[in-house]
């Protein structure tokens, strides 16, 4: 499996606080059946965003785990005035291995209505607007009918592993299953932060999906979908009749369980 969202790296935001830690979730990653890790720090209000400092810790990890898994950085990249200024200037400060997705999050007491022409101005820059875990947003939970209207514009959603196990509670765990019987879900994350409440792990969502909705449903949104978001190419599956701005068309397929 191949995991997007993660706060696997040290020191950082309000992920591990050491090394230590960040290799036993990195142990636990690959234990559960993680090939790849996308480390995706904060940058918001809270947290400063280093590029620099955060390939040094990637490379730090890396070392300690060797290639038994393979680690990438992107970000967490909060919707704010500052950081869209900063995502014109150099997209791929941001995003998903330096290549063209960028998760996107958004505040949890307000989206204002710029926001949809925010956007449109990543895509028009080439970049696929990731939404994170739009489950756990009160707000967005609340109107799944504007993140289904994002979708058809082209962006994407990324639900949370532990939200279809009930781990952030029953609204969040609805909302998520809701969106993924309409085939509005192209990624599932962990969106891990430590080893106990927010762990480094896939499996038990892998196999819920595959429970819900089938084995290929479940090899694309934590397998297929997460490596090529990785590699920068066309997402293999997506649902039927999405917007779409892949460079690639002769990738995309359709898929029955969407």
């Amino acid at each position: 499996m191949v995991d997007i969202h993660c706060h696997i790296l040290p020191g950082l935001d309000d992920g591990p606080d050491s090394l230590e830690t960040s290799v036993e979730m990195a142990e636990a990653a690959m234990a559960d059946g993680i090939t790849h890790v996308v480390a995706t720090p904060h940058a918001n209000d809270s947290f400063a965003f280093e590029p620099e400092l955060i390939r040094n810790r990637r490379d730090e990890l890396q070392n300690r785990v060797g290639d038994r898994l393979q680690l990438v950085t992107g970000c967490d990249f909060h919707l704010s005035y500052e950081n869209l200024q900063a995502v014109q200037v150099e997209p791929s400060r941001f995003t998903i291995n330096q290549k063209n997705y960028l998760l996107v999050e958004f505040a949890d007491f307000s989206i204002p209505p710029t926001i949809d022409n925010a956007l449109k101005e990543l895509m028009m820059k080439g970049l696929r607007p990731i939404i994170t875990h739009p489950e756990r947003n009160p707000i967005l939970a609340q109107n799944r009918a504007r993140v289904n209207a994002w979708v058809q514009e082209g962006c994407y959603v990324q639900v949370t592993a532990g939200s279809l196990l009930g781990r952030f509670g029953s609204r969040a765990q609805k909302a998520a299953e809701a969106w993924l019987d309409e085939g509005a879900v192209h990624f599932i994350a962990s969106d891990a932060h430590n080893l106990t409440s927010r762990p480094l792990q896939l499996r038990p969502a892998y196999d819920a999906v595959a429970k819900r909705k089938g084995e290929a449903a479940a090899r694309a949104l934590l397998r297929e979908n997460p490596m090529a978001a990785i590699e920068g190419g066309a997402l293999p599956y997506v649902p039927e009749g999405q917007a779409s701005e892949d460079a690639e068309p002769p990738r995309r397929k359709r898929f029955l369980f969407f």
